[in-house]
């Protein structure tokens, strides 16, 4: 049985799938590109029920602000910090530090 979020989820999770390698991208950008009357809210719950999927790189999802607001959803206390780093991007206090420079916006799916 399908539930009404799967379809939206899969559509996140597709976009996400297309973040580059260190960028990061927000949760209003991603809800922005589906041109959904979803909010971004709705694109953070998607997030949540994405841990089970390995090649979600859920870690580049962050806030507006660059602040690492899913940081509680990984395993691990500082996971999320470490696996951007990992890709080069600085994060200082949960906060990703030149935000702009690693911003990546995604496009609507065709």
């Amino acid at each position: 049985m399908t539930k009404p979020n799967d379809n939206f989820f899969e559509r996140v999770y597709s976009i996400v799938r297309q973040i580059p390698y260190g960028k990061v991208t927000s949760y209003g950008a991603i809800a922005k590109a589906l041109g959904t009357a979803r909010s971004a809210r709705m694109v953070g719950w998607a997030m949540n029920a994405s841990h089970h999927l390995e090649d979600v790189p859920a870690h580049r999802v962050v806030n507006r602000k660059g602040l690492l607001t899913g940081k509680l959803h990984f395993d691990g206390t500082n996971l999320m910090q470490q696996l951007l780093e990992n890709e080069g991007i600085q994060v200082q206090d949960n906060q990703i530090i030149d935000f702009d420079t690693h911003f990546w916006v995604p496009e609507m799916p065709k």
